[in-house]
């Protein structure tokens, strides 16, 4: 990203029309609000507001440089978990191979912010996707581009496209592995080979690498999903030594391996490094979570890498929640049911509830106070969050609640302004998303 790419976005303007910003702002710049002496606590926001920490974003940037440095890898971050230029600028500062996208929509906001080297981590389909794709190779020489194709069919349409207009550039493709009951890939060892030949055949083509996704493998428990995890790499190293065995992958640079989600970076990195297939290869993570990390269910994938890799997960104290939504406390009809000024337009829950974890009475308290475990939301509406309380709780109508997130994902892409704070929740600046 250049400065001029960075001076743009922060020239950007905010006004009251943004969810979480104040109504008597005006009209200001993204880089005016960590200058405002805004404070959350002072409810100078209006509720609700997904704030993220500067603390855990620095303990959590720490936490992945160790990793990287101690397992020899490296990282193409998924930008669709924050699609924030700011934070991929981060990424990349702090050593980042590269990014990784889903989406031509999602590559164009890359390139639109010089992001040079990009995994497109799904296939190029489309008149407008591969024309986009073809024209910004033809335009920039710099620009850097790994696709993955699991079906014959697509290596075609890529092929055919990458003939038409990439400035005499290669498109270079990954075979996509993946697993019964998984999601894309290739199946079996025939078919990922039938990929490898049919991209190897094509001189418009490069034929740069296997990747694969253990993310979604199926699994009833713990043991077992990892026991598919390990199945799943085997497969991507069958794939690889066999089709460097056939002589099918290009000689231009090292071979790309890559692997590794939020869940499981430390069985990819472990497993796709011993790999030898008798020629030079880099080994690329594509974990996109670990810089926000969360709350809920990557907390719980932390958890469990600890019993795996305890060397791994511990290092620089491990990773902590950096994305907290603040919303008040409005109404208690029953004894044990009360209800909170958010919902589904503001938090996700595919993977389970926000959840109460702090509570802050303005006037009062002078710092947030921990929630017993036993405050839960069981339901959310559009815009209401439905509470299960104990008798005794302390909350009254107007106090401030403190959520912690799981999956941050699908709640960063329901915010496009996210004040960022410091332990004190003063607002010191603000992440712009583009999703």
């Amino acid at each position: 990203m250049t400065p001029e790419n960075l001076q743009f976005l922060m020239a950007s303007a905010v006004d009251m029309t943004f969810k979480g910003m104040p109504h008597h702002i005006g009209r200001i710049t993204l880089a005016d609000i960590g200058g405002q002496g805004w404070n959350v606590l002072r409810e100078d926001l209006p509720l609700p507001v997904a704030v993220v920490r500067s603390d855990a974003l620095e303990q959590n940037s720490r936490w992945m440089r160790a990793f990287l440095a101690r397992t020899g890898v490296q990282i193409a971050p998924h930008g669709k978990t924050t699609m924030c230029p700011q934070l991929f600028l981060r990424q990349l500062a702090d050593g980042a191979w590269g990014l990784t996208c889903a989406t031509p929509a999602q590559l164009q906001v890359y390139r639109s912010f010089g992001i040079r080297r990009v995994l497109l981590a799904n296939q190029l389909l489309g008149r407008q996707a591969l024309n986009f794709v073809c024209s910004e190779m033809a335009r920039d020489p710099h620009f850097e581009l790994y696709v993955i194709a699991d079906s014959v069919a697509a290596v075609s349409m890529m092929a055919e496209a990458a003939r038409r207009g990439t400035g005499g550039r290669r498109l270079r493709v990954l075979v996509e592995i993946g697993q019964s009951g998984g999601r894309t890939g290739a199946r079996t060892l025939a078919e990922a080979l039938a990929l490898s030949r049919a991209i190897a055949a094509e001189p418009a083509l490069a034929l740069s690498g296997v990747a694969s996704y253990e993310g979604v493998v199926p699994g009833d428990d713990d043991d077992l999903l990892e026991a598919n995890v390990s199945k799943m790499l085997d497969f991507h190293r069958e794939t690889a030594l066999e089709t460097a065995r056939l002589g099918l992958f290009s000689p231009e640079g090292p071979v790309l391996l890559t692997a590794g989600g939020s869940q499981f970076p430390d069985m990819a990195a472990e497993r796709l490094k011993r790999i030898d297939i008798g020629r030079p290869t880099q080994v690329v993570i594509r974990s996109g979570c670990y810089l926000i990390h969360d709350d809920g269910h990557y907390a719980r994938s932390l958890a469990r890498m600890s019993s795996r890799s305890p060397g791994l997960a511990c290092l620089e104290q491990g990773l902590s929640p950096a994305l907290e939504l603040w919303a008040y406390f409005q109404s208690r009809p029953e004894p044990r049911v009360g209800f909170a000024t958010f919902g589904k337009r503001d938090a996700g829950h595919d993977l389970g509830f926000p959840q109460p974890r702090r509570w802050f009475r303005p006037g009062q308290h002078t710092r947030p106070q921990p929630l017993s475990p036993d405050h839960r939301v069981i339901k959310l509406s559009d815009q209401h969050a439905h509470l299960e309380l104990p008798a005794d709780t302390p909350l009254r109508i107007g106090d401030m609640l403190c959520f912690g997130i799981s999956h941050p994902c699908t709640t960063l892409d329901k915010w496009t302004i996210l004040p960022v704070v410091n332990e004190r929740y003063d607002v010191v600046d603000a992440l712009r998303t583009y999703f």
